[in-house]
C-alpha cells in the first residue's frame, strides 16, 4: 500500500528559527477594506520594531503582506469568517527574521505558486501574480492546513540585515 504521509500541522524547518522579540496577531474582515487595515497595522507594527518605514525589508514585508492578505479576502473568504494576520520578528545575529502568517477559512481552495517556465498570466489581466511576487520577495514560503478550524494558513519569511 502506498500511503502518502499526511501532511504537516506546522512546517518543518530544519533549524530551530530565533525565539521572537515581538508578536502580533488579529483578526480582520475578509473585505478589501479588512485586508487594507491589515496592511496598515502591520506596517505601523513593523516600523515600531526597528523596520524602518521605506527600507527594503518594510517594502518587501509590505508588499507580501498585502499580496497574502488580498488572497485570504479574494480566494480564502467565507462569507461571514474573517481572516487573521500574524507577525513575528525575531532578533538574529546580523539582524532581524520576520514571519508573516496569513490564514483564511478555505481549506479546499489551496495556493498554487506559478512553476518555472510556465507561462504566465496575459500581460492585460488584472491578477494571477500575486504569489509569484511573493516567492520573489520572500526568502521562504508555503501553506499548512489551518490547526484550530476550517482552512489553511500562508506563511512567508524574511531575513533583514543590520546596518
Amino acid at each position: 500500500m502506498n500511503e502518502k504521509p499526511p501532511l504537516p500541522v506546522r512546517p518543518i524547518r530544519d533549524t530551530q528559527p530565533p525565539a521572537p522579540t515581538h508578536h502580533f496577531t488579529m483578526r480582520f474582515s475578509s473585505t478589501p477594506r479588512g485586508a487594507r487595515l491589515a496592511r496598515r497595522l502591520a506596517g505601523e507594527r513593523l516600523d515600531a520594531w526597528g523596520v524602518a518605514y521605506g527600507s527594503e525589508a518594510y517594502d518587501a514585508l509590505t508588499l507580501i503582506l498585502a499580496e497574502l492578505c488580498a488572497n485570504a479576502v479574494c480566494h480564502g473568504r467565507v462569507p461571514g469568517r474573517d481572516f487573521r494576520l500574524g507577525l513575528t520578528v525575531a532578533r538574529t545575529a546580523d539582524g532581524v527574521s520576520i514571519a508573516v502568517e496569513v490564514t483564511d477559512t478555505r481549506g479546499e481552495k489551496l495556493p498554487e505558486p506559478a512553476l518555472v517556465g510556465s507561462p504566465g498570466p496575459p500581460d492585460d489581466a488584472d491578477g494571477g501574480r500575486g504569489l509569484v511576487l511573493v516567492a520573489a520577495l520572500a526568502d521562504d514560503w508555503g501553506w499548512y492546513p489551518r490547526f484550530d478550524g476550517p482552512g489553511k494558513t500562508v506563511w512567508a519569511t524574511l531575513h533583514a540585515t543590520s546596518r
